[in-house]
C-alpha cells in the first residue's frame, strides 16, 4: 500500500486490543515471530525514496500511516526514532499519521526542536475499550501536537468520549472491528453512539470496517474481506465534520499552494469503501485487476 511507512517491524503486546493482533497473525503465516522487533532495511527511508527523474514517490499532501506493524513509541525503537523524526521533519510537505498504545512514553521522546508540535503530524491513541480511552485520552490532550485523533480499533467494547470532546482538540475518530483468528464482535450500537458524540461536536468520524464479527439488532453477522468495509460504508455511520487545517510547507518553509498538493484518486471499486474519508486513494498499481 502506498500510504504506509514501517521504519521498524514487530511489537510487544501491552493491552486488550493486542490479544488477536493482526501483525502477529500475518507474521505467523510466514513462520515469523511478531514479537521480534527490528529496523526495516529497504523501508526505513521510504518517504525519501524517489523515481529516476528525481521526484519523490510520496507526493506533497499525501497522508502516510506510520508503524502499522509496530508502535512508533515502542521502547525497543528508541535507538531508531530520532532518525525517523528527521525524515518526518524533512518531508514537511507530507502528512504523517502516528498511532500509539504507549502515550505515556511520548513526552520524553519528542525531537529537540518540536516546540508546540509540527504541522504535518497527526497523533492518535488507540482506545479499544472505555478503560483504555480513560487511560490514554487525558495524556493525549496534555501532549503538544497540532493535530490529534482517536483510533477505536479493534473496537471490542463500548466507548464514550463525550467528556473529552469539549476541549476541541480531537479532530477525527476512526473505528474498526477486529479481524483474523479469535475476532471479538463489534456492536452496531457502540459505533452509533460514538458517531453521535462526534457529530454533536462536528468531529469527523470514520467507520472503517465492521470486523469479522458484527452484531446488529441482536444478530451476529460473520463478514469476510472487503465486505466489512462495504457494510461499514452502507451503514451511513461515517460523519464528515470540520476540516483539518494542515499547514504544509516546502523544504524552504514556504506554504504549499492547494493546487500543488496530491489529489486522491478513487476508482469504481472505491465508491463503497468505509475508509474513503481517511484514505490516500487508489495508487492504480493494477494488482487488483481494477482501476
Amino acid at each position: 500500500m502506498h500510504d504506509i511507512w514501517n521504519p521498524w517491524h514487530g511489537c510487544r503486546k501491552c493491552s486488550e486490543g493486542c490479544q488477536n493482533c493482526y501483525m502477529y497473525y500475518l507474521d505467523s503465516l510466514r513462520d515469523k515471530d511478531g514479537s521480534e522487533i527490528y529496523r526495516t532495511k529497504a523501508g526505513f527511508k521510504y518517504p525519501l525514496s524517489k523515481y529516476r527523474d528525481g521526484t519523490f514517490k510520496v507526493k506533497s499532501g499525501e497522508m502516510i500511516r506510520v508503524c502499522m506493524t509496530s508502535d512508533f513509541f515502542l521502547e525497543e525503537a528508541d535507538p531508531w526514532r530520532d532518525e525517523a523524526w528527521q525524515i518526518i521533519r524533512q518531508r514537511s510537505d507530507v502528512k504523517f499519521f502516528l498511532l500509539t498504545k504507549r502515550p505515556e512514553r511520548v513526552a520524553d521522546h519528542l525531537p529537540w526542536n518540536w516546540g508546540d508540535g509540527w504541522e504535518n503530524v497527526m497523533f492518535n491513541v488507540t482506545c479499544e475499550n472505555q478503560k483504555r480511552a480513560d487511560e490514554r485520552i487525558p495524556i493525549l490532550l496534555d501532549l503538544p501536537f497540532k493535530h490529534k485523533g482517536i483510533m477505536c480499533a479493534p473496537y471490542i467494547g463500548p466507548v464514550s468520549i463525550l467528556k473529552y470532546l469539549p476541549a476541541g482538540q480531537i479532530e477525527q475518530v476512526l473505528c474498526d472491528g477486529e479481524n483474523y483468528g479469535g475476532a471479538r464482535p463489534c456492536h452496531y450500537e457502540w459505533v452509533k453512539s460514538l458517531r453521535d458524540e462526534c457529530a454533536e461536536y462536528d468531529v469527523t468520524f470514520v467507520f472503517c470496517g465492521t470486523g469479522r464479527r458484527f452484531v446488529k439488532d441482536g444478530k451476529l453477522y460473520k463478514l469476510e474481506g472487503s465486505i466489512q468495509s462495504e457494510q461499514a460504508y452502507k451503514s451511513g455511520l461515517s460523519f464528515e465534520g470540520r476540516q483539518v487545517e494542515w499547514r504544509l510547507t516546502d523544504e524552504w518553509g514556504y506554504p504549499l499552494e492547494e493546487e500543488k498538493l496530491y489529489k486522491p484518486y478513487f476508482g469504481e471499486h472505491c465508491k463503497n469503501c468505509g475508509m474513503r474519508l481517511t484514505c490516500n486513494g487508489c495508487s492504480r498499481c493494477g494488482k487488483c485487476g481494477r482501476n
